[in-house]
């Protein structure tokens, strides 16, 4: 691997941004559209892929947090109900319940307790986001279009040979 590779593997590694890793590592590189199609290109090398996965094992194992608790952590956001947190109760008064009633991962959705004008209140980490982060995480959607033509290649190859057929048997439209 060359050193500017490592430059930017290490540069990648801060915030998974290859377009700014690539452009620290090549500085003379002025436009983000050629730096963005030169980092996919460096992000498929097989050595600098081996290079960046072992630092990722590494940083894993230094700081302990897995792939699987950080999906765990999405899912307690995401799958929150507000009915974990508080009760309604005869005559429409709202009853908070206890911090000490609820689970590790029903208290890791809340983002914070405070007490407002109208008394205390509890807002939830973004539901929406989790969801989405977790959506991602799982590929239940694709970002990108993708279009591929060998379908629609071979729907005009069809059609072609069917025309070729019937003009053949005599049997088509007369053709002037």
């Amino acid at each position: 691997m060359t050193v500017k590779q490592k430059i930017f593997a290490d540069e990648y590694l801060i915030d998974l941004n290859a377009t700014r890793a690539y452009r620290v590592a090549y500085p003379s590189v002025k436009k983000d559209e050629t730096a963005a199609a030169a980092a996919a290109r460096m992000l498929r090398n097989v050595k600098v892929q081996g290079y960046i996965a072992e630092r990722m094992q590494e940083r894993q194992e230094r700081t302990e947090v897995t792939q699987d608790m950080v999906v765990r952590e999405l899912a307690a956001i995401g799958f929150a109900k507000l009915t974990d947190y508080v009760e309604i109760r005869p005559g429409g008064t709202v009853h908070i319940k206890p911090t000490t009633d609820l689970s590790d991962q029903q208290i890791s959705a809340i983002a914070g307790i405070k007490e407002g004008a109208n008394g205390i209140e509890i807002k939830l980490n973004d539901k929406e986001k989790a969801l989405e982060l977790l959506g991602r995480h799982l590929g239940m959607w694709n970002d990108k279009l993708d279009i591929k033509t060998p379908a629609i290649d071979d729907s005009i190859k069809e059609m072609e040979a069917y025309f070729e057929q019937l003009k053949e048997s005599g049997s088509g439209p007369p053709v002037e």
